[in-house]
Parts: C-alpha cells; structure tokens; sequence
C-alpha cells in the first residue's frame, strides 16, 4: 500500500521529518471534532455498516499505541512478526462506542505525542528497520512505512469522522 485513492494520500509525498508534527496536528484534529460535537452525536451511527465517529476515534487511539509499541519491538529485534491489532474485536470488546469523548479525546494526544516523540528518536539507520507488518497483505515494512502508515491511518479515519459528523 502506497497511496490511498479514498483520502487521496500518497506514502512518499511524506517526509520522515514530517510525520510526527502531522501525527500531532491530527490529534489537534480529533480533539476539535470531538469536542465540537455532542455525545449522542459522537454515538450515532447513520451509515449503515460503518462505525460512529466516537469508534473511528477510538479505533485511532489504539492505532497510534499499538504503533508505537510495534517500533519499539522493531528496535528490540531483528524484523519481527508484527501481530494483528484485531481492530473488529476490540470495537466491542473495549466498548469504544460507551467511552467518554473526552477522555478519548486526552488519550488521541497522548498516544499521538508518545508515537512521535519515539519517531523523532529514530536515528536515520533506525528508520529502515522492519517488521512483518500485517495488514492489508503481510508484508515486510520499514518503521519509515510504519509511521507513513500511522499518519494515513489518522487522516483516512478523520475524513471517516467528518463524513459521519456531516451526516447526522
């Protein structure tokens, strides 16, 4: 995966310089349309077969920390097997859609702070390590695709969010 034809990003238009100030300013992002929003807004799901904005947030959060734990890994060993973040299971199984937005919205910054604060300790050799990443296709990655990732996944989820928002 090197672009995203839904959200119109592209991996190598992002400089590794770039990904932790994006990786901040969408948590900033985030913050702002959760607390632009109501609860129940936030709950709703108006798009069948979709989540609420409030799960696509929360799904976000465990994306930037299940990251940061797979560079640290990365740093650790010699490219490991990246395990399946189980992102289906764990909207239920953590009831991401009866979490209280703004504790969500304080956990978005803290995990986006953590993810780009270890990103900006990668020293240049650091950046091409790898790991056999899982998804969409198992796939040997650099931690340089892995924080490429991590911003689309941020930007691809808030275009999810506003959609949803803007449908209610």
């Amino acid at each position: 995966m090197n672009s995203c034809q839904e959200c119109d990003f592209r991996y190598d238009s992002l400089a590794t310089g770039e990904i932790a100030p994006s990786l901040r300013w969408h948590a900033v992002e985030y913050a702002t349309r959760l607390r632009a929003a109501g609860a129940d807004e936030l709950r709703a799901h108006p798009r069948l077969g979709s989540w609420s904005a409030l799960e696509y947030a929360c799904h976000i959060h465990d994306v930037l920390v299940v990251q940061r734990e797979r560079i640290a890994l990365a740093l650790r060993e010699d490219q490991p097997t990246f395990v399946s973040m189980r992102r289906a299971e764990r909207v239920s199984e953590q009831r991401y859609n009866e979490q209280e937005p703004g504790a969500v919205t304080a956990a978005i910054g803290d995990a986006a702070e953590a993810l780009a604060g270890a990103l900006e300790r990668l020293a240049p050799d650091q950046w091409l390590r790898t790991g056999v990443y899982p998804w969409p296709t198992t796939e040997v990655r650099t931690l340089e695709w892995v924080g490429r990732h991590s911003v689309h996944e941020a930007r691809h989820h808030l275009l999810d969010v506003d959609r949803l928002l803007a449908s209610l």
